[in-house]
């Protein structure tokens, strides 16, 4: 066995240092912690230092593989951390509150997470929240560390959690927003894939009538010397300018979407795109409605868990995508800040629907501000499944047509330069 120098934390907040036998730095780290104390570094007495979370991560160097192979910028793509989706940080939400419910001590409850397979968050990800909380840190602290996985506005809710001392509610709070804001994404992708589908078969079967089939009719369409009609002469007309100059054409749409993209990554070009968003037939009136539901929600989650107005009204601009609305918000915020109500900046800005400004003026009445917004989300979350349902019974049908029309223009010019033909057969006989 070897000797161990460690440094640890008792539950009251008193260091401990000492040495300690044992096989390895792993078993070391179990026998403080069997013993009630948190490890905060631990050392081979011979002077080989390691920190105990250096030493939590590096037990086993990673085995080289093909990936060291690739360049600097594709090895740090690949490795680099994964954003959580809206699910499964709802499901790592609900599992830290059910440890903290049960009575379990927050860094306890994060060894657990360390060891739980929580999909799409690693067990690194609790080992690094443990080891700062072990050093002092508060949670929301920890977690601000760590952008990629918790953002502005989960850290901001965690602590006013803490400072309340309802860390378990807000966190049940967070996963049933995140849950809630999950199936509204999955039914918004889900109601698009079928379109895509559709759109993407169609497309696919017209590159393939007019790359294998269309030449295969024309050698057919000169072996009889026909005059063919207009409808084929202009397919024909089409399929060879495809074929000759389709390179020509794929660098237009490069282009053009390399020109549109940095359009829109300018401050004008931002708000011109984001009003032409909000101003489309069926698609503007769903990514409205999505907004005011995502502002309304997550301004009244802020609110209701004790997170002072102007910083949520900062976290709720932050989160919004629209640029338009980010100003609005913006706008409101300076306001409050100057002593004026909620509703009075938001109708002043023109971009929020007037059902929503009357709630939230009802709310600041009877000083119940959260509420009010959260009834407004409720009311927005509802009517979007309803306007996601409405284009969906609008635009399925709408694909299908399109689709209809062309391959009846496609079988119109076959099928009229085969009449051709044959008429041209009988004259001659």
């Amino acid at each position: 066995m070897a000797q161990f120098s460690f440094k640890a934390r008792r539950r009251s907040g008193e260091v401990v240092e000492g040495t300690m036998d044992g096989n390895d730095r792993s078993a070391v780290l179990t026998q403080i912690e069997r013993m009630g104390m948190f490890p905060v570094a631990v050392s081979d007495a011979r002077g080989g230092a390691a920190g105990a979370r250096a030493s939590a991560s590096t037990t086993s160097s990673a085995p080289k593989n093909s990936s060291t192979l690739l360049p600097p910028a594709l090895r740090a793509y690949f490795n680099r951390q994964r954003k959580p989706s809206l699910s499964e940080l709802a499901n790592y939400t609900n599992q830290l509150a059910n440890l903290l419910n049960a009575g379990m001590p927050l860094v306890s409850a994060l060894n657990s997470m360390g060891s739980l397979d929580t999909k799409g968050i690693p067990g690194q990800v609790s080992k690094q929240l443990k080891a700062d909380v072990t050093e002092g840190r508060s949670l929301s602290d920890a977690m601000k560390k760590q952008p990629v996985i918790f953002t502005e506005l989960y850290v901001n809710m965690v602590r006013a959690g803490e400072s309340a001392g309802s860390l378990v509610d807000v966190l049940r709070r967070m996963a049933e927003h995140y849950v809630r804001f999950a199936e509204l994404k999955s039914k918004f992708t889900s109601a698009m894939i079928y379109p895509a589908f559709i759109l993407t078969l169609g497309v696919g079967i017209m590159i393939f009538f007019m790359t294998f089939m269309l030449p295969k009719f024309m050698e057919i369409f000169k072996e009889f010397n026909a005059q063919l009609p207009f409808a084929t002469q202009m397919l024909v007309a089409f399929g060879e300018f495809a074929g000759k100059w389709w390179w020509l054409v794929l660098g237009i749409l490069i282009a053009t979407a390399i020109i549109i993209k940095r359009y829109a990554g300018t401050d004008a070009g931002r708000r011109k795109i984001d009003g032409l968003k909000l101003q489309a037939p069926v698609l503007g009136k769903i990514m409205k409605i999505n907004l005011y539901a995502q502002f309304s929600r997550t301004l009244a989650t802020l609110l209701k868990n004790g997170v002072p107005v102007l910083t949520a009204l900062k976290i709720a601009e932050d989160v919004l995508p629209n640029r338009l609305l980010k100003e609005a918000i913006a706008k409101t915020r300076e306001e409050v800040t100057d002593g004026k109500t909620l509703s009075q900046p938001l109708a002043r800005s023109k971009l929020f629907p007037q059902l929503m400004i009357d709630l939230v003026r009802i709310g600041e009445e009877t000083g119940d501000v959260p509420a009010a917004l959260g009834n407004v989300a409720d009311t927005y979350e509802n009517e979007l499944k309803t306007a996601i349902g409405v284009m969906m019974s609008l635009i399925q049908p709408v694909i299908i047509v399109v689709m209809a029309m062309f391959v009846g223009v496609l079988l119109y010019s076959l099928l009229s330069a085969m009449f051709a033909i044959t008429s041209s057969i009988g004259t001659r006989r």
